[in-house]
């Protein structure tokens, strides 16, 4: 399987076009219906990444146009030689059979087509062969002034966008007053860009991508060097990346339901992965710089404790926010200072200078524990949660 590294390679190369299945659009919009069957009812929808020669969002909700009762739909794309477009781009239909079609404007800027409840083709419905296009002025880039007027025109941003732009995409959605729903990496939780607004219940994980990998086409021209790639009989490459997430403020049912639990007791007694985890040791572990019990999957949190606990990022999946408050991230002291959670330096120059030979990216507030033997094991990231309503212990 393709692994994070592939994120990390379109982040370098600016190779950002990864092109959404359509099956991964159409269960996540699904589970919005099924929570809210007017969720897209009476909406302009803006897709400011999508060319509909290649995005199937844009495909997807010309096709459901009708269905939803949207109001308007707008899609937007780079032009090929801007910073973020380029390779794989060809003219559409709806340009090579418009008059207007420029080939040397085509090349600079970006262009927006619009989808309105307006039969422009007068076969009787609304769908893709009613949508219209034109030129922007500028090169499509969703930062510029064009296409930032066109957001702040909407109700909804819904996109796969730039994975190498994700820190700047997240920053340019909250501040507009709209719903989105957009494809990011799981490790993006912990950026600074986005953890407070998931402490702040203005963003959350969508419920249909929970783990394993997806499947993303790509342009012709990217390299194809992990193991988790094909190329089907038409010549389309595909690739699979590992982590991917829906990163959204729009509301599922998922998203309420309590994560079922055990008690501690129980936990330890039952859960052999637990007690494996943990090395053998009949008990959970607290942290030796943290005032806050390490909790190594999300299955071991126990029920009935009413302290602060560390979390796997991976959490987030089941995160109810009737069931826990989050506190803060592992990387960040200040949350600890201020949420009666005691942190603690390590006592001696001596113990410091051993978590850096055995760890070099190791910080004084990395949470870790000791063995038995005294070595230091410094744990991978972690949120730090407490429940709203532990459950009470066994007398």
């Amino acid at each position: 399987m393709a692994s994070n590294s592939l994120l990390g390679t379109a982040k370098t190369a600016k190779k950002d076009e990864f092109y959404t299945q359509w099956a991964d659009i159409e269960r996540e919009m699904n589970a919005y219906l099924e929570y809210d069957p007017d969720a897209f009812r009476d909406k302009t929808i803006l897709l400011p990444c999508d060319d509909p020669e290649w995005s199937n969002f844009t495909k997807f909700f010309a096709l459901h146009f009708a269905e939803y009762g949207l109001k308007k739909l707008v899609s937007t794309s780079y032009a090929p030689n801007s910073n973020a477009g380029g390779v794989f781009y060809e003219p559409t239909l709806f340009e090579l059979d418009d008059p207007d079609y420029d080939a040397e404007k085509s090349m600079e800027r970006g262009r927006v087509f619009t989808l309105t409840r307006e039969d422009v083709s007068g076969n009787g419905r609304v769908d893709i062969d009613d949508l219209r296009w034109e030129y922007l002025e500028g090169d499509g880039d969703f930062r510029s002034p064009e296409v930032t007027a066109l957001r702040n025109d909407a109700d909804m941003v819904i996109t796969n966008g730039p994975f190498s732009l994700f820190r700047e995409f997240i920053v340019w959605l909250a501040k507009a007053n709209v719903q989105f729903s957009i494809i990011g990496n799981m490790n993006a939780i912990t950026y600074r860009e986005v953890f407070p607004l998931i402490q702040e219940n203005r963003l959350w994980l969508g419920p249909t991508i929970s783990s394993g990998d997806r499947e993303f086409r790509v342009p012709e021209s990217y390299p194809l060097s992990a193991a988790g790639f094909r190329v089907d009989d038409d010549g389309k490459k595909y690739i699979r990346v590992k982590g991917v997430r829906w990163f959204t403020n729009i509301e599922h049912g998922r998203r309420h339901e309590p994560l079922p639990l055990m008690d501690m007791a129980d936990n330890l007694k039952f859960n052999k992965k637990l007690i494996d985890k943990l090395e053998g040791h009949p008990t959970y572990f607290r942290y030796d710089n943290y005032d806050a019990l390490e909790i190594p999957y999300t299955s071991a949190i126990p029920s009935d404790y009413e302290g602060i606990m560390g979390v796997p990022i991976t959490w987030l999946d089941k995160y109810s926010p009737e069931q826990f408050e989050i506190l803060g991230r592992g990387e960040d002291i200040e949350w600890a200072r201020s949420n009666e959670c005691s942190f603690f330096t390590p006592t001696t120059p001596e113990l410091q200078a051993l978590y850096r030979k055995r760890d070099k990216t190791w910080r004084i507030q990395n949470q870790y524990v000791l063995d038995d033997e005294g070595h230091a094991h410094t744990i991978y990231k972690r949120i730090f949660i407490r429940h709203r309503n532990p459950a009470p212990k066994e007398s």
